[in-house]
């Protein structure tokens, strides 16, 4: 399934995208989606309704977040081993997690803002995985049953502020640096994780191009590993890492994002996103 909430932010409803791609409203069936929505029982529930049988939505409403109620988003450094190798770094011996803002969150095409006094606006296109049932020492053999679904991710980065100490933090989770979706595709449809094509796009021109098959951990093991440090609740994110091509290791010299610049990003079977990026306000 192609679960997704669209409508003005803050307001959002419940949506499915029927197999021709047509958004539907889910809205009748559950009020929104969030933690409680992602158990396997409700999802299983969910896919047994006929998307025919549901309205469809009319225009060209508004995408948000995928899941409501998100309680932590993970993300992991250097997960590449062709962005590794880009970056001039040595291959990490365990994952590196760092944590982005909830209030990072935002819908796939909503507009990026560049924060005050930032010089260095990046991109990372990613694939998010979205925990369905709560877990803690999660055995890797069993980790990708704690999975309800994968989106599309944007990490988006100011590498002036993320590299001004060891602590990535802040340059990780300014307001509109977690674009997310459109869509939370079930685990029935993406049943390897680790065979997905992906790409991002400036203006036009490429500049990321890879596959999910070069990460260093793969999703069974960084589920597992995060589930040793903190509990994993329904609705949690995980962003997995980022192929090679980021703005900041660019040759023969590095290239920012600046306002008026259009972002496309896609992953295969989980959609698209587009970001304009918007100055910051005096």
């Amino acid at each position: 399934m192609k679960l997704c909430r669209y409508g003005n932010a803050g307001s959002e409803k419940a949506g499915l995208v029927d197999h021709a791609g047509r958004l539907r409203d889910l809205s009748g069936i559950i009020p929104d989606i969030g933690p409680n929505t992602l158990a396997p029982e409700t999802l299983a529930k969910l896919a047994a309704t006929q998307p025919e049988s549901l309205p469809l939505v009319e225009g060209n409403p508004r995408i948000g977040v995928p899941v409501n109620g998100i309680s932590k988003y993970i993300a992991i450094g250097l997960n590449y081993s062709d962005h590794a190798r880009e970056a001039n770094m040595r291959v990490p011996p365990e994952p590196i997690i760092f944590m982005k803002a909830i209030s990072c969150l935002c819908g796939p095409n909503d507009d990026t803002l560049q924060p005050r006094n930032s010089s260095q606006l990046d991109w990372e296109v990613e694939l998010a995985v979205v925990i369905g049932r709560k877990g803690l020492y999660v055995s890797e053999d069993e980790a990708l049953d704690y999975v309800a679904g994968y989106c599309l991710a944007n990490d988006v980065s100011e590498r002036a502020f993320q590299l001004q100490s060891s602590q990535w933090d802040k340059g990780k989770g300014c307001d509109t640096f977690g674009p997310l979706g459109p869509w939370l595709v079930t685990t029935d449809e993406i049943t390897n994780p680790q065979n997905l094509d992906m790409w991002l796009d400036v203006n036009g021109e490429r500049m990321q191009s890879g596959n999910t098959s070069t990460m260093i951990f793969g999703v069974k093991h960084l589920v597992s590993y995060c589930s040793r440090y903190m509990t994993l609740s329904p609705g949690d994110v995980i962003a997995t890492g980022t192929p090679p091509g980021v703005g900041l290791h660019k040759k023969p010299h590095p290239v920012y994002l600046k306002p008026g610049d259009i972002v496309t990003l896609g992953i295969a079977g989980l959609g698209q996103q587009r970001q304009k990026i918007i100055a910051p306000a005096a």
